[in-house]
């Protein structure tokens, strides 16, 4: 299966010795994440960081909006007539045809996607909240005074760290298992705000197991993508943003294929691409939209290309 996992890294130190080595923010760093803290959001300032501009092969959204679903391969949805709404955002954006996942279970691929290492997780138990300091989205993002948060469904209070609840499981949310990412950061879903603007730069949104389709079907999930993300879908056609679409795995009968969507004003409708991307392209490809550091196997990932306007 075609995977950056085949490409070379270099050897990474046990999880247990990585928590060991971990550092505490600075003063000045922790006084902005507490100041953005009390807005919902993250932003940080970072001075001498080493961060090249934005990749000219890709655009600058003002918005990311990045939907992780679950456990679907991508003969499952794209092409289905169960998912009508998904299949029409990749009908008006761009459909990655050869998108593929790290590996299996779920968790581990969250973290890749979120921080460009599985970071040792091999299952889906509850991690230690905040072990790990390895660098990731949010604090790339902070570092270039850009904001960050995520919404997730059935989270049952503001910055919960709770393992599960209801229809929520923590191990679809990967930065409560880094110390550097501000638990304020992590809202229920009923704070996606409805004045669109005032969206952080990058926010992940994690639907509940059942309307990420993995103890529902295709239909549910597909419609409450609808529900709830088509005013932002429709919204980012006209106002320089992007939603991605995106599955955290296949269902272990596909060589872990997954569909990946990107549809917003800078995507060129209709456009599709049969390169080979995983969850370590999609990482890289955030970071370059804006000139951020790359965490972990995103340094050697590769920008998505072929699908924008510019």
């Amino acid at each position: 299966m075609p995977s950056a996992s085949s490409r070379p890294h270099a050897p990474r130190a046990p999880r247990t010795l990585r928590i060991l080595r971990r550092r505490r923010p600075g003063v000045l760093a922790a006084a902005f994440a507490v100041f953005a803290g009390s807005l919902g959001l993250w932003a940080a300032d970072a001075a001498g960081s080493s961060a090249s501009p934005a990749a000219a092969a890709v655009p600058t959204p003002d918005h990311v909006v990045v939907v992780v679903f679950e456990n679907h391969a991508y003969d499952q949805v794209i092409g289905s007539s169960s998912a009508p709404y998904i299949n029409s955002l990749a009908a008006g954006g761009a459909n990655l045809t050869a998108s593929y996942a790290e590996t299996h279970p779920s968790q581990p691929n969250y973290y890749a996607l979120f921080s460009g290492d599985t970071q040792g997780i091999t299952d889906d138990s509850c991690v230690d909240v905040g072990a790990l300091d390895e660098p990731n989205l949010a604090t790339e993002l902070a570092a270039k005074g850009r904001t960050w948060a995520s919404y997730n469904e059935s989270l049952p209070a503001e910055g919960s760290t709770t393992c599960g609840s209801g229809k929520y499981r923590q191990k679809h949310n990967p930065w409560f298992g880094f110390g550097n990412v501000p638990t304020s950061t992590a809202h229920t879903f009923a704070a996606f705000p409805a004045d669109y603007a005032k969206l952080p730069t990058v926010s992940f949104v994690v639907p509940n197991m059942c309307s990420d389709m993995h103890d529902c079907s295709v239909a549910t999930g597909d419609s409450w993508l609808k529900q709830n993300l088509k005013g932002y879908a429709d919204w980012a056609a006209s106002h320089n943003s992007l939603l991605i679409v995106t599955f955290d795995e296949d269902n272990r009968l596909s060589g872990n294929r997954i569909p990946t969507v990107l549809y917003g004003q800078p995507v060129k409708p209709g456009s599709s691409s049969g390169t080979t991307y995983n969850h370590y392209d999609v990482l890289r490809t955030v970071e370059d939209m804006y000139g951020t550091a790359h965490a972990g196997n995103a340094a050697s990932g590769k920008d998505i290309t072929g699908v924008w306007n510019n």
